[in-house]
């Protein structure tokens, strides 16, 4: 167990939507989660969300109450596609998802940042993170559905809004390959000094989340540890609606 989870708050004191989000956290193996994520930029979550979840929350696409902005990818050269940033309170269970995941990720952050000479260190709980966001003026929440058709892509990108970065964020499928979709595979690549661009295309099935590097991670060479500079995107959809759920633990300005 990392630092970050033995210091969790005991899960009888919390809010019931807090409480299931901490036990389904809790039932992941996160020193190998941190292992993969260490070693590949990314890990796979099997299953964190059931289907009836993630048809629920694809389902709130449309309420336009939920949601602060619409942004349609092609007007910004961002791809083709669309997607909402939600409003707070974030609905059920994404913001409780949010609370629960952060600290376990929190100790793998600083670790990178120690690793590559980077001074922010991050506070174990995401409510003590959000304070600071709101103090350097990031109050916004970055949470999102995207929503993606027949042709619809994402170019490769990092999700950076402000000044204050955590350097791990979660994606959620919420769609099922091979039923609701075809095509519109996950993928990563990083970028090595001096080297070519690696690719990864994630397998991910309906409910399964990822957790991957936002733009950098630390990664040792014969010379000392460099920066791998990550991006992720969305291959071309060839048929269906592919829905997917964005958790990013910094907010915006």
């Amino acid at each position: 167990m990392n630092d970050a989870a033995s210091r969790l708050p005991a899960s009888a004191t919390l809010p019931a939507e807090v409480r299931a989000a901490e036990d389904r956290a809790a039932a992941y193996d996160w020193p190998a989660i941190t292992g993969e994520l260490d070693g590949f930029g990314c890990a796979i979550l099997p299953s964190l969300l059931a289907a009836d979840e993630c048809r629920a929350i694809a389902a709130l696409y449309p309420d336009e109450s939920r949601f602060r902005s619409r942004v349609v990818m092609g007007r910004h050269g961002f791809g083709k596609g669309e997607y909402r940033y939600f409003n707070y309170p974030l609905p059920d269970p994404v913001g409780a998802l949010r609370t629960a995941i952060y600290p376990r990720l929190a100790g793998l952050a600083n670790r990178w940042n120690e690793r590559m000479g980077i001074g922010e260190r991050y506070p174990v709980d995401h409510a003590s993170y959000l304070a600071r966001c709101r103090e350097a003026g990031q109050t916004r929440p970055t949470p999102l559905l995207l929503q993606y058709g027949p042709d619809d892509y994402n170019c490769l990108h990092q999700d950076l809004y402000g000044d204050l970065v955590f350097p791990i964020q979660v994606a959620i499928l919420l769609s099922e390959p091979g039923e609701d979709f075809t095509g519109g595979e996950f993928v990563l690549t990083e970028q090595r000094p001096r080297m070519q661009s690696r690719a990864e295309v994630v397998p991910l099935r309906q409910g399964d989340a990822l957790a991957f590097a936002v733009h950098h991670r630390p990664v040792q060479g014969t010379r000392g540890v460099y920066r791998v500079n990550m991006r992720h995107g969305v291959s071309r959809l060839r048929s269906g609606r592919r829905h997917c759920l964005g958790i990013i633990f910094h907010d915006a300005p």
